[in-house]
């Protein structure tokens, strides 16, 4: 007979509420089946979706369940596990595959199912792994991280700790694929406290092992949490991280082994080559070049990111800038050109009045 059970995500947040006072949202469910098929689920009206594995939604909810499943690692990399979802599998068999023990446990009608001590472990605030299957995937090393970027009141337990150590000397995170890594390492660079997951694989040697060439300073660290408290966007934390890297070399091994969007690059890119310029900038002439550079007609909010940027990384005042940028915005460029009578000096004219609203800000 199958018995369906709320795990994951839910479980630990409705404890971390309930025990530390947490404010956390209310995320969605996940729920896994003991004792069930793919054909009974089918029955009841659920619509398969897993790829890998059965998964279903609700007919209803649109919530998903997931049949119990063992997992056993048969070769390297993501794909390379086998999969028992037979209805003999356990709750407790299915649990032991996960994570972390606060990621174990499972409620059922109010009843909680703890095999592994999830519930010690936010009680004494420990990030700890449940079985040695946590090595069978080095994903969970930036998992861990990204955990404790969430919850800095946790600290990882001395035995996961060194177990992730060991796998990075070993060499079991070599097989991680870029896209997984970006992805881990987005969402924990959008945490409250993102210098935590930095300084959790410094500790373990994960970082050394990705990004050898950069270097990242306790003031970087301190620039990153306080964009976390001012919600900057992904783009521009990256930009804060990658901030003092003067190397092109080395900010394109780094993209490489993320696998960065495009915008990312761009951000980063365009912090490089205006960060000093905007530094020593003091004649219209140079404030109009910075500007023209930076683009701001057309991509007005990335020029707005660069300031958000240097002022987190440089302690620029970024209000003369956002000025100089709307009293170049204001020049009516129509205007100019249709008063023209020599069309090849139209470009000329629109800088130049350009260049003299700028002087009249700097007077």
């Amino acid at each position: 007979m199958k018995k369906i059970y709320s795990v994951g995500g839910w479980v630990r947040d409705h404890f971390l509420r309930e025990i530390h006072h947490l404010d956390l949202p209310q995320g969605d469910r996940d729920w896994v089946v003991v004792g069930a098929t793919p054909k009974e689920m089918l029955a009841l009206g659920y619509q398969s979706v897993g790829k890998d594995f059965p998964v279903f939604l609700h007919p209803k909810t649109h919530e998903e369940y997931a049949l119990a499943r063992l997992e056993r690692k048969v070769a390297p990399g993501y794909h390379g596990f086998e999969f028992d979802t037979a209805p003999t599998v356990t709750l407790e068999e299915d649990l032991s595959r996960r994570d972390l023990t606060i990621n174990a446990m499972a409620m059922a009608d109010g009843q909680l199912f703890d095999p592994y001590g999830g519930i010690d472990d936010i009680r004494h605030c420990r990030l700890r792994h449940v079985s040695d299957a946590f090595k069978e995937d080095p994903v969970r090393i930036l998992r861990v991280a990204r955990f404790n970027a969430r919850f800095p009141q946790f600290s990882v337990a001395d035995e996961t700790m060194t177990l992730m150590q060991e796998m990075v000397q070993n060499g079991e995170a070599d097989a991680l694929v870029a896209e997984r890594v970006f992805q881990e390492f987005r969402k924990g660079l959008m945490e409250k406290h993102p210098s935590i997951m930095i300084e959790v694989l410094k500790r373990c040697g994960l970082w050394q092992r990705l990004f050898n060439r950069i270097d990242v300073s306790t003031t970087t660290l301190k620039h990153l949490d306080e964009c976390a408290n001012q919600s900057f966007s992904l783009a521009e934390r990256f930009a804060v991280l990658l901030a003092n890297v003067d190397s092109a070399e080395t900010l394109n091994q780094f993209f490489k082994a993320l696998r960065t969007p495009s915008d990312i690059i761009d951000l980063v890119d365009l912090v490089t080559r205006l960060r000093t310029p905007i530094q020593v900038a003091q004649s219209p002439e140079s404030v109009l070049n910075i500007l023209e550079c930076g683009d701001v007609l057309r991509r007005p909010q990335r020029f707005e990111s660069l300031l958000r940027v240097l002022r987190s990384t440089l302690g620029l005042n970024d209000d003369f800038w956002l000025k100089a940028m709307a009293h170049m915005c204001a020049v009516d460029a129509g205007t100019i050109a249709r008063v023209q009578q020599d069309k090849s000096q139209i470009p000329i004219a629109i800088r130049q009045a350009r260049l003299e609203t700028i002087k009249e800000l700097m007077s």
